[in-house]
């Protein structure tokens, strides 16, 4: 019997991953987000927690004893020294907790929301690559303003992930976000029928 198809859905900060995936959800889709899945591995008390604020300090705990995950954010796009420490702790416990979930998941076919699958060379993960794709300069709009962020803050922030182009290299299908939901949400139901038949027709073993 074939296991799911496996869709690896990314996109680049502020591309509209989460709007993309939600409609997937709609649909009947099970849906497996790696940014959930991590602030769950770092919720208060948990030992995962433990070995981030060990390397980086107690400083990026808030007074409820969460994880602050701006400063984080920014410490980490400041310094690509902590960026590689930061993944190198938090990766393999983020693609361990998503096969779990994938295997305990039904569905035809499953969204597997990695934001950094070029950055860390994921593909081979997945059966397919969707990328969420829009300009750059709506991009930057986007994380202005809902970072409350200056455009050379939101500048950096898209010079530490890949590029456009290195994104549109790696993917099977693009699906443009240019924010008219209903084109969106049309280019989700084209594409919830193409997986679907895919995952009929094609064999697939176990990973």
């Amino acid at each position: 019997m074939n296991r799911p198809l496996h869709i690896g859905l990314t996109g680049g900060i502020a591309s509209g991953k989460s709007t993309v995936s939600g409609l997937f959800a709609a649909l009947g889709v099970p849906v497996i987000d790696t940014d959930q899945i991590a602030r769950e591995l770092v919720a208060p008390g948990s030992p995962l927690l433990a070995r981030v604020i060990s390397h980086f300090g107690a400083q990026l705990l808030t007074p409820a004893g969460e994880l602050d995950r701006r400063a984080l954010r920014e410490r980490v796009f400041a310094h690509d020294a902590d960026r590689a420490a930061l993944e190198a702790l938090m990766h393999p416990a983020i693609m361990a907790e998503l096969r779990r979930r994938a295997e305990a998941a039904a569905g035809v076919y499953q969204i597997w929301v990695i934001p950094l699958l070029v950055e860390h060379d994921l593909g081979a993960t997945v059966d397919r690559v969707l990328l969420v794709d829009c300009a750059e300069d709506l991009q930057l709009r986007r994380v202005q303003v809902r970072d409350g962020v200056t455009l050379a803050q939101a500048r950096a922030v898209l010079a530490a992930q890949a590029s456009r182009q290195a994104r549109l290299a790696s993917a099977n299908d693009v699906l443009v976000n240019d924010g008219d939901l209903e084109r969106v949400r049309a280019q989700v139901e084209t594409l919830h029928t193409r997986y679907s038949t895919l995952a009929r027709e094609t064999p697939r073993q176990a990973q």
